[in-house]
């Protein structure tokens, strides 16, 4: 609730959208190694080599296209990722004892208390300069990525597995990045697409051995 949406605001303080979206591609690997160490799932090794061959290529972006970014907001998406491979994990993991529902009503409860500070805390001095674009954004974001999204998510990892259904997320850039194209006019390099497409091949070849 607190760890990825605060870590990939502060590195979009340093990298465009269309940047950042590429890290999702290691979404999955990260998502599969906590689903092992958490939820006892046992892949194929052929499911481990396409899963690091696609987390290559994500690196390989990154440092060929540093220039869209720096290194500050690449930790960032980094660290972003472990968290939430490690909350997709832990969810799903209790999403089989609970259902998905649930669990992410639970998590959302627990974190009130902390994000209803934080909010107090950082309240804007003038809310006139607030679009309406910004808080149909806060609006998605808080009914659908952080609630809906979650229930069918969750229940789904539970019942396919962490690891392979988890690969499902290297559809995520192909959607990001056509988003931050036509909504936020930002430019799509070439380099973006031939990773996002290495990483959805890459994700195909998981999922047949996971």
């Amino acid at each position: 609730m607190v760890g990825f949406p605060l870590l990939t605001a502060l590195a979009l303080q340093h990298i465009t959208a269309a940047y950042s979206i590429v890290f999702i591609g290691l979404l999955p690997l990260a998502t599969a190694i906590f689903g092992v160490l958490r939820g006892g799932e046992r892949p194929k090794p052929a499911f481990w080599l396409f899963s690091i061959i696609g987390a290559t290529a994500v690196a390989g972006f990154a440092f060929y296209g540093s220039q869209a970014g720096n290194f500050t907001g690449d930790l960032l998406m980094v660290a972003a990722i472990l968290v939430c491979g490690l909350g997709y994990a832990e969810g799903a993991t209790l999403s089989r004892r609970l259902g998905g529902w649930q669990v992410i009503s639970w998590s959302l409860l627990l974190s009130l208390p902390l994000m209803a500070l934080i909010g107090l805390a950082y309240l804007p001095t003038s809310w006139g300069n607030i679009h309406v674009s910004s808080w149909i954004g806060l609006g998605y974001v808080s009914i659908f990525s952080m609630l809906i999204g979650f229930i069918f998510w969750y229940r789904g990892l539970a019942m396919g597995g962490i690891a392979s259904v988890g690969q499902l997320q290297l559809l995520q850039p192909f959607f990001g990045l056509l988003l931050a194209a036509f909504l936020l006019h930002e430019p799509i390099a070439w380099t973006m697409l031939a990773s996002t497409f290495i990483v959805v091949l890459c994700v195909a070849g998981a999922k047949h051995f996971s």
